[in-house]
This record gives structure tokens, C-alpha cells and sequence, in this order.
């Protein structure tokens, strides 16, 4: 009597490989495509962030001397001046005056989006 031996897979097999996989492809997908909004998102929190730390440490930096290398912050368009390599490029700071010691709410713009954010600046001279 001839024993034939079974090499590789039913069609059955295949295919429930390729529903499983169907299946976990439509699940996982749409999760992915939201990614980019949210990446984006967070870049314009984050530079929001680093303008608001800017700001406070420029404050503190020219409390203690004017001399040190800090720059004068008089409106929300000069808070960029106190980052190292100034404002990331796709970004726009809405003008608005600061006061010596006073402490305002500035608006920054992501232009690739048009999302918009706030950030907290301290004016100094």
C-alpha cells in the first residue's frame, strides 16, 4: 500500500492565513493614518513649549545681568530671538507687545496646518 506524504499547506489553511491577515490589516490601518496629525500636533505643542521655556529662561538670564548675551523681550515676535537657531521654519509668532515683568498669552501659528497654539512670554528689557 502506497503512504502518500502531505508536503505544504491545504487550500483551506491559505486561505484562513489570508483572512487573519485581511482582518488585522483593517484593524491596525486606520490607527496608522491618524499618526501624522498627531505628529504634527505634538511638533506645534512642543515648539510652544520651547518658546515658553525661552522666555523664562531669558527672564531669569537678564534679571540677574543685562549684559550676559539674553535679548530684550518686548513682543511675542522677539520671544523666537531667545531660542538657539531662532524659530523652526513652517511656524509664525502673532505680534503682540509685552510690558516690562508682565506676562501675556502669544499665539503661535503651525502654517503647514493653520493649528494654532499659545505659549506664556515674560517681557524684559
Amino acid at each position: 500500500m502506497n503512504k502518500s506524504v502531505q508536503a505544504g499547506f491545504t487550500l483551506i489553511e491559505l486561505v484562513m492565513v489570508i483572512v487573519i491577515l485581511g482582518v488585522l490589516s483593517a484593524v491596525a490601518l486606520p490607527k496608522f493614518v491618524a499618526v501624522d496629525a498627531d505628529a504634527k500636533a505634538a511638533a506645534l505643542n512642543g515648539v510652544a513649549g520651547a518658546l515658553s521655556s525661552a522666555s523664562a529662561i531669558n527672564y531669569a538670564s537678564r534679571r540677574v545681568s543685562t549684559t550676559n548675551g539674553s535679548v530684550p523681550i518686548t513682543d511675542c515676535n522677539t520671544v523666537p530671538n531667545a531660542l538657539q537657531g531662532g524659530l523652526p521654519s513652517g511656524y509664525t509668532v502673532t505680534a503682540a507687545a509685552i510690558a516690562a515683568n508682565a506676562t501675556v498669552s502669544c499665539t503661535l501659528t503651525q502654517t503647514a496646518t493653520t493649528n494654532t497654539t499659545t505659549f506664556t512670554a515674560t517681557g524684559i528689557l
